[in-house]
């Protein structure tokens, strides 16, 4: 009896190691087979590091195709404090060639982050000030591609087009009002660190970035530069406050050109007071256009309207 007792415990008792055993081995096929992907994206994400790499916003074309605002290609510095071997002599160095404090320097470079951007110094460098860093070869001193919207004709319909932050982002005009659209897809090169941020020796992987959407308008670049000259030879004349011109397709209704004057220029719309460069004036302000007989524009109260 009690020889029986005995082996009908053992029997449960090894009854249950073989369900524990089936239960892991299932659920190790499930981790495997089912869950690799999702396992294997969080485990990549605990030793994998990413470079910003911006992306070039979509051109502006005029009706003919002629480029009204495009990108040039500059130059940021980007600190991974995990691999700076000497911060001092790292920020001293820094410092020096981007003619900044050591003290705020040094912040940036002992910062407790993954991935440190200097900002404002180490944005948009000159070619001169880029090749001086890379020259100094410095552990977890990084170079990295960023575009710099341009605007090759200046102040030409600068209204019409707004300008953009030192972002990327569209802040004005048809900048603004078609930045889902301008706006691309930044890339990245991705490395592998251990756990202290230390660089493994495993090949990069580079995210090319992707550019937005080339934007055409109805405006004809020749009929504006006409435009723009007559108005600021309006200007001149008669020592107006303001000027504006509008010219359309009568029979579909599309503007062909569109101008103001005080006028700015979008590369540099910093330096411009906010109610001229956030004032497209054709379409912000009321005026009396007169009669469509009238071959003379009139002139209102010191402002001209073509």
């Amino acid at each position: 009896m009690f020889y029986n007792n005995i082996h009908t415990r053992v029997r449960y008792v090894f009854l249950v190691v073989i369900i524990c055993l089936i239960i892991c081995i299932a659920k190790v096929f499930y981790i495997q087979v089912f869950s690799y992907q999702k396992l294997n994206t969080l485990a990549e994400s605990l030793w994998s590091r990413k470079l910003p790499i911006a992306s070039d916003r979509g051109d502006i074309v005029d009706r003919n195709g002629k480029v009204l605002a495009t990108n040039i290609t500059t130059t940021s510095l980007v600190i991974i404090p995990s691999q700076v071997t000497d911060p001092e002599n790292t920020a001293k160095k820094l410092a020096n060639i981007l003619n900044c404090s050591y003290e705020d320097m040094l912040k940036h470079i002992t910062k407790k982050t993954s991935i440190e951007r200097v900002h404002p110094e180490g944005r948009r460098l000159s070619y001169e000030v880029a090749e001086a860093i890379d020259a100094l070869k410095l552990d977890g001193v990084y170079l990295v591609k960023e575009s710099k919207r341009y605007y090759p004709y200046g102040d030409l319909l600068s209204h019409v087009l707004g300008y953009v932050g030192i972002d990327n982002q569209g802040l004005s005009g048809l900048e603004l009002y078609y930045d889902d659209y301008l706006t691309g897809e930044d890339g990245s090169i991705k490395y592998f660190s251990d756990g202290k941020g230390h660089k493994l020796d495993l090949a990069e992987v580079y995210e090319a970035p992707t550019k937005g959407i080339t934007l055409q308008l109805t405006i004809d670049l020749d009929l504006q530069q006409a435009i723009e000259n007559e108005l600021d030879n309006a200007m001149s004349k008669y020592n107006a406050a303001r000027a504006i011109a509008l010219a359309m397709n009568p029979k579909t209704g599309e503007v062909l050109a569109m101008a103001s004057r005080p006028s700015f220029d979008p590369n540099n719309y910093a330096v411009f007071p906010s109610d001229v460069i956030n004032r497209n004036l054709p379409i912000w302000m009321t005026f009396e256009p007169g009669s469509t007989f009238k071959i003379v524009p009139p002139i209102f109260k010191h402002n001209i309207y073509l």
